[in-house]
């Protein structure tokens, strides 16, 4: 790996990962020890959350296309050595929250993904990206779902800064 290509994304567009009958099996404990760390590394490198979600899909019966899709992450996290979560001294402790949903992207089972991620003073503090346990029947209560989860979060967030000591201000 060191002498690697890096990739510039951690995931291809329209990946189509899936579990397919007669194709090779990669090595399951390699996989899942690599899956792993980067479980552990997606909490400070929030660009990687949603291909690791990809991936850890596939821990129980791995084959060669997971693997390749595991160590693209790898490539890519070799060259983003400067990204990660930096946070800034801003004068406003405003609370910003963005979602986003995709609807029956999951081509197997055709659930929905949805995330969102949170901005206090303009620096990054949470984020979710999450496949649901149900399959939604438009996409505009995929997004509306995912709105609803970044909205508690918003919520959650503006009573515990007011409880500290530190009440968050308001959007115009």
């Amino acid at each position: 790996m060191v002498d690697c290509r890096p990739a510039e994304t951690p995931i291809v567009v329209n990946h189509g990962l899936k579990i397919e009958e007669d194709a090779k099996l990669a090595d399951r404990e390699c996989y899942q020890r690599l899956v792993g760390k980067l479980i552990y590394l997606s909490h400070t490198r929030p660009d990687i959350a949603y291909a690791v979600g990809i991936v850890s899909q596939f821990m129980h019966k791995p084959q060669v296309q997971h693997m390749e899709a595991t160590m693209r992450i790898v490539r890519y996290l070799k060259g983003s050595p400067g990204k990660g979560i930096v946070f800034q001294k801003h004068r406003h402790l405003e609370v910003t929250s963005y979602t986003d949903a995709d609807w029956a992207g999951n081509p197997v089972d055709r659930r929905s993904t949805s995330g969102y991620f949170t901005l206090v003073g303009g620096n990054l503090v949470t984020w979710k990206s999450k496949k649901k346990k149900v399959v939604v029947l438009s996409s505009a209560k995929a997004e509306f779902r995912g709105i609803a989860k970044g909205l508690a979060e918003i919520l959650w967030i503006k009573k515990l800064l007011t409880e500290i000591g530190f009440p968050p201000q308001d959007a115009c």
